[in-house]
């Protein structure tokens, strides 16, 4: 049939003694042999066969049960055909449904008619919409009593495409509903090894989608929710709400109207009484869907306001519980009114103007610390919600007319001793800020000094942290507020010599200032008010030989570091941080004198590197490469005319020889910070021979780094010849043995993150020192670099 030698209708003639035969199991397996072959040869039938054959299934249909499989199979297979005549879907279907008891035939029978009843669905829509209810009618006799979970996945799917897909349900609704929510909830355990792998949950979205598909279910389908959500099952419940949340999506106030009370009965019960966190989440979330279906409800004069009745009802069982004196139900009442008035603004409004004043009433009244928190995070969540709509709008807003009120509760939290009452009024200060037009410009000025005070001289760490945490979140909204009110304070921190304090509480302080720099250097303007002022200081601690400067540098640094992570994503103040902080570290590092000074200990060097880097990461390749002719004639050249203040008395010249320049040679690893981080299409070629272990160690990483980064092609591999070249005298003799390995280490690490071929060749090569006397040592410990 397959080559064109044979028709499909030939093939017929050739088995019509078995297709006649008396013996049905004989007649079965012609036709069988029939189904299997349209199964793979169906889309080359012609439509004149498909119609013969179609005839020809359908009367085999009143054969012997033994044949009915066979005839099942064959009809799938004309399903799919392309070229089937218009009314033959119809006629196959009515035939199906006036023969075939569906329900007693086998699970893989059954999946067939599913599947036939699927492929019409999908290309002849529109003539079995032409069916009407009798389609819906069909279907439902077909499905009901199907217990295996194969089938009801595909069964439930056809349900829902009859749904959403707008065929006639006629009077047939409650029917399909029976036929369908007799699953529910959902009670299957997959067997051990399942091969089908149907799991539970596969089931139970495939019901709910059905059962949340349409608003004509809703009068049979919340009694059967609000009856399963009072079961002891919790499985039950879960499935009950979730249920309920999804056919709030498309219900709307007429479905829901007569099953409010039982609906809110229900919730507030389970919200009071659980003790399952799940249990309580999916009753919230319900409760937020029916706040948000009333809420869509188009409002006439003549229609009760079902949302204002229903929000009425729950301030009515809820909103006595935020007064009692053991604060009990203080909490699900909180989150049940928060449930509701987060759906939509006007639910929100309404909740808001019965509890906010009770709550800061409460607050006034309840002297304890651990009160005034809870009653705190309360009005928190409430504050919470605003944001989603934004702007505070002035002719409805609850919160514009208790501004006063509010502000006060919330400045007065974090000037209680309690650190967790504090805690809780700094995100509530965060929550404000971030209402556009809540907080007047003197209110603005308090919460600026609040979060200084509490950065810089709480102390427990726990609110200074947070403190800085807020005022990050809140200077990008108020730059010229933390610029102008912020900077100058903690710019006059950091220059104070106080003599009354002790050294460590000094020490303290400058920390906390640093650190308060750092965070509020999120915009732009600000980042070019806080860098120069930690500039500055680093001049300041950097001079002298102290332990304690070389910690104040590395303090500085840290905080150049943040500066310089959240300066990434600003072309602008991504640009200036590099153009300003780097020359400046050059500078002071430069001419830092012998290696005894702080800017030249092993720790400050480590903690300049990530500076130059993040600086130097995000930058365009035209800024980058105009920052390379700078940065590297510095190092190659002693070229300095690009620094500040760049009058020093020796030259600089780091990759020299001589004892006199052992500490410049140590300021290699700025270089390989830089180089290192450079965007991969910058490139540069300059080289220079050194003697020192450290710098030797940084100008490897530097060249691994440039390896690495280098596009590929016939220049990378003279690079990488060069190298080999230079490495493999070095290893085999001469007192550069130990250099050579290192250069070796970090280029084989580059090879192998580029998956270049000489990777293995240089692996190879370092096994073979492993029984080397003098490198064999260091030759083990240094396989941890390709291995990172």
């Amino acid at each position: 049939v397959k080559d064109g030698s044979w028709t499909v209708l030939q093939l017929v003639e050739a088995l019509g003694s078995c297709l006649e035969n008396t013996d049905p199991r004989t007649r079965g397996r012609g036709i069988q042999l029939l189904s299997q072959v349209l199964l793979q040869c169906y889309s080359l039938l012609q439509e004149k066969e498909v119609l013969h054959l179609v005839l020809f299934y359908e009367n085999r249909l009143q054969d012997h049960h033994l044949v009915i499989p066979s005839v099942l199979q064959g009809l799938r297979a004309l399903s799919m055909c392309e070229v089937l005549s218009p009314g033959l879907a119809v006629s196959v279907l009515k035939a199906i449904f006036q023969e075939v008891h569906v329900q007693s035939l086998m699970q893989l029978d059954r999946h067939t008619v599913y599947s036939i009843i699927t492929n019409f669905m999908g290309t002849r829509e529109e003539e079995l919409k032409g069916l009407g209810a009798d389609f819906t009618f069909g279907f439902i006799q077909v499905m009901d009593g199907e217990k295996d979970p194969r089938n009801l996945l595909v069964a439930f799917q056809i349900v829902h495409d009859l749904i959403t897909k707008n065929y006639a349900l006629g009077p047939f609704v409650e029917e399909l509903f029976e036929v369908t929510s007799c699953y529910f909830p959902i009670d299957f355990t997959p067997p051990p090894n399942d091969p089908h792998g149907i799991q539970r949950e596969d089931l139970i979205l495939s019901l709910r989608a059905v059962l949340a598909s349409t608003p004509q279910f809703a009068e049979f389908l919340l009694p059967l929710l609000i009856e399963k959500m009072d079961s002891d099952l919790q499985s039950a419940k879960l499935d009950s709400l979730q249920t309920l949340t999804a056919c709030c999506a498309i219900y709307g106030q007429k479905e829901l109207q007569e099953f409010l009370p039982s609906l809110w009965s229900s919730l507030r019960r389970e919200v009071f009484q659980t003790a399952s966190e799940k249990v309580e989440a999916e009753c919230l979330a319900a409760l937020h869907g029916l706040s948000a279906c009333l809420s869509r409800s188009v409002l006439s004069s003549d229609t009760e306001d079902l949302l204002d009745s229903f929000l009425g009802s729950i301030l009515q069982d809820c909103r006595h519980h935020l007064c009692e004196p053991d604060m009990k139900l203080v909490w699900p009442s909180a989150k049940l009114l928060q449930a509701a008035a987060g759906a939509s603004l006007r639910a929100y409004h309404r909740v808001t103007r019965s509890v906010l004043p009770l709550l800061l009433e409460q607050y006034t009244k309840h002297p304890q610390s651990s009160q005034r928190r809870t009653i705190l995070e309360m009005l928190l969540g409430f504050l919470e919600l605003q944001q989603k709509w934004g702007h505070v709008e002035e002719d409805e807003s609850t919160l514009l007319s208790l501004r006063a009120p509010i502000c006060s509760v919330v400045f007065s939290a974090l000037t209680d001793p309690s650190v967790q009452l504090q805690l809780v009024g700094i995100r509530a200060l965060i929550v404000l800020g971030s209402l556009q037009g809540f907080l007047s410009p003197s209110d603005l000025e308090l919460v600026v000094d609040h979060l200084i005070r509490l950065a810089l001289h709480e102390e427990d760490s726990q609110s200074s942290e947070a403190a800085m945490e807020a005022a990050g979140s809140l200077a990008p909204i108020y730059p010229k507020v933390f610029s102008g009110r912020m900077v100058p304070r903690l710019e006059e921190e950091l220059q104070s010599e106080r003599e009354e304090e002790s050294s460590r509480d000094h020490c303290s302080l400058q920390q906390r200032c640093l650190q308060a720099l750092a965070a509020v250097s999120i915009h732009t303007s600000i980042v070019r008010e806080t860098v120069p002022v930690l500039l500055q200081h680093l001049r300041k601690v950097q001079k002298g030989n102290k332990a304690r400067n070389a910690q104040d540098v590395v303090s500085v640094c840290q905080s150049l570091h943040r500066v310089a992570l959240q300066c990434q994503q600003d072309a602008e103040g991504c640009w200036y941080y590099h153009q300003t902080v780097v020359p400046c570290l050059l500078a002071m590092a430069v001419p830092a004198g012998p290696p005894g000074r702080a800017l030249l200990e092993e720790e400050v060097l480590a903690a300049m590197v990530p500076v130059i880097s993040a600086a130097t990461t995000h930058l365009s390749p035209e800024l980058a490469a105009q920052s390379v002719s700078h940065v590297v004639p510095l190092f190659l050249d002693g070229e300095v005319s690009f620094l500040p203040q760049n009058s020093f008395p020796c030259s600089f010249q780091p990759f020299e020889d001589g004892e006199c320049l052992e500490a410049q040679r140590r300021l290699v690893v700025l270089l390989m910070a830089f180089v290192c981080s450079l965007p991969r299409n910058v490139s540069w070629a300059r080289t220079c021979p050194c003697n020192c272990p450290f710098t030797a160690t940084t100008a490897a990483k530097c060249f691994a780094g440039l390896v690495n980064k280098h596009p590929a092609g016939q220049q990378l591999e003279q690079i990488l010849q060069l190298a080999v070249n230079r490495m493999e005298p070095g290893l085999a003799e001469g007192p550069r043995r130990t250099q050579a390995l290192t250069l070796l280490l970090w280029v084989t690490k580059a090879l192998v993150l580029r998956y270049h071929p000489l990777s293995s060749r240089l692996t190879d090569k370092l096994l073979g020192l492993l029984g080397d006397v003098e490198l064999g040592p260091a030759a083990a410990d240094g396989f941890s670099p390709p291995m990172a």
